[in-house]
């Protein structure tokens, strides 16, 4: 069986990716905060959805943000076969009004955080000459809308980070390959964090109309039968890059509403492969099937 290790599973994609797994027999590590805290009711329905799969899903304490809690949870685990990245959340709001300190907290948890967790997990992968790495990004990091400043910040920058990262493992037998969500009806905009200086933030009414306006349009989104918004969406997505045999899978795969960024990912492909020709590097675009040892 496929050992999978999935970080942010108390809610969301994580936790409908742990079931989903399990299912599918894997032996799924399923990593949260407060797995015994304000989590612990989410990380016992999946223990006991494990225990219908002899017992298939182990709940790890992890937090993305501290080097320590991720080389505790995975020490003593076996080689992953895949990491799904999917741990993160958004700060919203005018960036004047948020502070320095909370900047780096958001780079923290969406950038540093899927650094920590892909360290702990590569020198297993790199062993055994494979491995899959699933970033979780966003279409907010390939466009940009007023209020989320912040936010775009932490996911161009994991683009970045993700893209790099493909073109350095796929010669060790390693893919890494991003899924960009749109909006899904998940908790993630009642989880958004507001900025920290509330004042200056009324200075920019015409992007709290934005945001105001932005929500209605999600929720109304989210209370239509026939849009794409149901998070199994990108759970299905993540099944079907780990069925894809290595090298056959793209770097980016957009998820439900795509508010037109499908039509920048597509014009953008073949520009990103002709300037890894232009290098000499096409032949680091994903791993082989085979790779020499």
């Amino acid at each position: 069986m496929k050992n999978i290790l999935i970080t942010g599973c108390s809610t969301g994609f994580g936790f409908l990716a742990a079931k989903h797994f399990s299912d599918k027999n894997y032996n799924v590590f399923a990593s949260m905060r407060n797995a015994n805290g304000k989590n612990a009711s989410a990380a016992e329905e999946l223990k006991k959805h494990g225990a219908t799969n002899q017992n298939n899903i182990q709940v790890i304490e992890l937090d993305v943000t501290s080097d320590e809690s991720v080389q505790n949870a995975v020490s003593g685990l076996p080689a992953m076969d895949v990491l799904i990245n999917n741990a993160g959340l958004g700060y919203g709001g005018p960036l004047e009004a948020f502070s320095s300190a909370q900047v780096l907290e958001q780079l923290d948890v969406n950038i540093v955080g899927t650094v920590r967790v892909a360290k702990a997990v590569l020198p297993g992968m790199r062993k055994q000459k494979s491995g899959l790495i699933i970033q979780l990004s966003s279409i907010a990091g390939r466009g940009a809308f007023p209020g989320f400043s912040v936010y775009h910040a932490s996911k161009w920058g994991l683009e970045g980070l993700s893209e790099a990262m493909r073109y350095e493992l796929a010669p060790l037998g390693i893919d890494v390959v991003m899924v960009e969500p749109g909006p899904f009806a998940t908790n993630f905009f009642g989880n958004v964090v507001p900025p920290s200086d509330e004042e200056i933030g009324t200075a920019y009414q015409h992007v709290n109309d934005f945001l105001e306006g932005f929500g209605q349009q999600v929720e109304g989104a989210f209370e239509n039968a026939d849009a794409p918004t149901d998070p199994m969406h990108v759970v299905n997505i993540f099944d079907k890059l780990i069925e894809t045999p290595p090298g056959q899978r793209p770097l980016r795969t957009i998820a439900g509403l795509d508010f037109g960024f499908q039509a920048l990912n597509d014009a953008v492909e073949p520009l990103r492969k002709a300037s890894l020709a232009s290098m000499g590097i096409e032949a680091l675009d994903g791993p082989s099937v085979s790779v020499e040892s």
